[in-house]
């Protein structure tokens, strides 16, 4: 049974002989598995009051290890999100107490964004569903289609990152 890409690939191939949609059938496929992907993973993310932005700047935090702390500007690199947006971010996330901010003792124009207690808590409960959530989602998956999707994705992305 044909899924809804390999009938729009059908229908250019009827309409547009000349060209071949065999792209569509991989591009066309990941970017709507994207848009389902994302909604499962917010759903998550909303069950502890954060935002996609909000989970990632957290998480960020916490894959920093003890003191859970990065300067401000690596945050933003390492979440690939602008200052401007990361202050936004930052505003949110101290307003309810999930992160700090203080002057750097290196850098004193630059600021350090610490996760608190209680940002360290939601965190860590968060990924764990997360986890637990991305798990089920690969659940139709063979161990060897894992792999072999995982290995092909980082030989493709690599080539857009330059890694």
């Amino acid at each position: 049974m044909a899924d809804r890409t390999a009938q729009i690939q059908e229908e250019w191939r009827r309409e547009r002989p000349d060209l071949d949609p065999s792209p569509q059938g991989i591009i066309g496929r990941l970017h709507r598995l994207a848009g389902y992907l994302t909604e499962e993973l917010l759903t998550v993310y909303s069950r502890h009051g954060l935002s996609e932005g909000d989970f990632d700047v957290l998480a960020t935090l916490r894959r920093a290890g003890a003191p859970f702390e990065r300067a401000a500007g690596e945050l933003a690199a390492h979440t690939m999100v602008t200052t401007g947006g990361m202050t936004k971010r930052l505003d949110r996330l101290e307003g309810a107490g999930l992160v700090t901010r203080r002057v750097s003792e290196v850098d004193g124009r630059g600021r350090v964004v610490a996760l608190t207690d209680k940002g360290r808590d939601l965190i860590d409960g968060a990924f764990t569903e997360h986890l637990a959530n991305e798990e089920r989602l690969l659940s139709s998956l063979s161990a060897t289609d894992r792999a072999a999707l995982e290995r092909i994705l980082t030989r493709w992305i690599a080539e857009y990152e330059g890694d």
